[in-house]
Formats: structure tokens, sequence, C-alpha cells
């Protein structure tokens, strides 16, 4: 289904505009994925283990740089005639080596490759939010344009609570909405439990991230719609959520 979406994007779109493609181990062809640099398409995937591939040079990169945290090793690797990068990041946490190949220029921080990766899970958040909050759990034709239709809709309808989530926390800078808190106390257990281990968590972990769009939120949109409430009054109700937030073991 990806190599079907990339190749009619390619018929149809400007080359001049480049994509990038975070997925998963099936991706990993690296001839197919060296011809899409063609069309400015790059691609992050995780290196399959029974990979075959002769290194054929280190790249230089910043090790003291805190986007490279983990940071092992950033190599030139070559399988039959077709070069890629390899990143091997091994999670500061955990202790478990990850190897990264990507067809990004070496330019790119292996760091950023690395957190590229893992920020796949906040898709799978939106998703989540998508069928179990808009229960858009089944398809409304097999019609290709109401199909379309419907991920369009679904698509508009979650960005606006995006909107209404994310202007509600810039109203009240000093505080945090709940789930962002719940997330930083969860950090800061991670982080306790790994210094247990003389580890630590990748601090890149602890910026600021997208998270899943609370239902309170949803629910409070719904509701605002059925009864007619204004928006000033609709966003004191998100403001008023908010909570305080503290200092965290992780934060510099």
């Amino acid at each position: 289904m990806l190599r079907d979406h990339i190749g009619k994007q390619n018929k149809e779109n400007n080359s001049s505009q480049k994509h990038l493609y975070v997925y998963d181990k099936a991706v990993t062809d690296f001839v197919w994925c060296d011809r899409q640099k063609r069309h400015a398409n790059y691609m992050i995937s995780m290196l399959k283990e029974n990979s075959i591939a002769t290194l054929v040079e280190s790249i230089p990169f910043d090790s003291r740089h805190e986007i490279n945290t983990g940071v092992e090793a950033y190599s030139v690797y070559e399988n039959k005639g077709i070069k890629f990068n390899v990143v091997d990041y091994r999670d500061p946490e955990t202790g478990k080596l990850h190897r990264f190949v990507t067809t990004l220029p070496m330019t790119i921080n292996p760091g950023t490759i690395a957190m590229l990766y893992f920020k796949r899970w906040t898709i799978e958040k939106t998703f989540n939010n998508t069928k179990s909050n808009f229960k858009e759990t089944k398809a409304w034709s097999s019609n290709t344009r109401s199909l379309e239709n419907q991920m369009r809709l679904t698509a508009m309808s979650y960005n606006l609570m995006r909107v209404f989530e994310e202007i509600s926390k810039t109203q009240q800078p000093e505080l945090i909405h709940p789930s962002d808190k719940k997330y930083s106390e969860a950090l800061e257990i991670r982080q306790q439990q790994a210094q247990k281990r003389d580890r630590f968590v990748n601090p890149l972990f602890f910026q600021a991230r997208i998270s899943r769009i609370s239902s309170y939120t949803i629910r409070a949109v719904q509701n605002a719609i059925i009864t007619g409430m204004s928006l000033q009054c609709f966003m004191s109700s998100l403001v008023a959520r908010l909570v305080s937030r503290h200092q965290l073991i992780g934060e510099h």
C-alpha cells in the first residue's frame, strides 16, 4: 500500500517537494528506497537483523550535542552497490541497541533520525482519538470518493479539536494540561528508576510533545455544539482544567 501510494504521488506531485517517510521494517528495501531519492522521497526505518551490508565509512557527528544522546555510531553501509546511512542508537534508559537505516543526507544529526522514529507513536495516538472518541471504526462506503471524504472530514474534526486544546494551553502559560502533568510525572518515575541502574532517560523526551487529545476536550466540544455555548465560555471551561506544573529531575 505504501509503495502504491508513493508511486501514485511520484506521478502527480512536483518532484521538488520533499517527503519523509518513517516506517517499520516492512519498508526496508535498499534498491527501492534508493530509487525514491530521485523523487525527493526519503526514508527512516529499522534495519532488519538479517540485513547483509558492508561498512563503507564512518560519518562524523557531534557526540556532545544533546540531540545525539545515545548515538554510538553513524556510518555509511553498502548493499549491492546501494549506499545508505545507519544510526546505532543505544537507549540510555534501557541499554537496548536500536539500528536505524535512512536515505537522508548525512548532514542530518543521527540523534534526530532516532527521535523521528520514536515519534511514530504520536501518530498512533491520533488513530486512537479517531477510533475511540470519534467512533470512526467503519468505512462509510466502498466507494473511493466516499472513503476520501470520510478521511478528510475525520482529519478536519481532529485538527479542530487539536486547535481548541492547544489554544487553551496558551491562555495560562504558567499552567499545563492534566495529560501533560501525568506524562511528566511518569517520566520522573522512569528517571528515578533508571538512575538506580546508573542510567537515565534521554533528555529529549522531557521536551514539548504533541499528546493525545483528552476525552474531556472532545466531550466539551460536542456539548458546546449541542447546547449552543459561546466560544468564550467554552474556551474558559478548557482553561479551567489546567493545573500547576512541577520541576522534573530530567529538566535542564
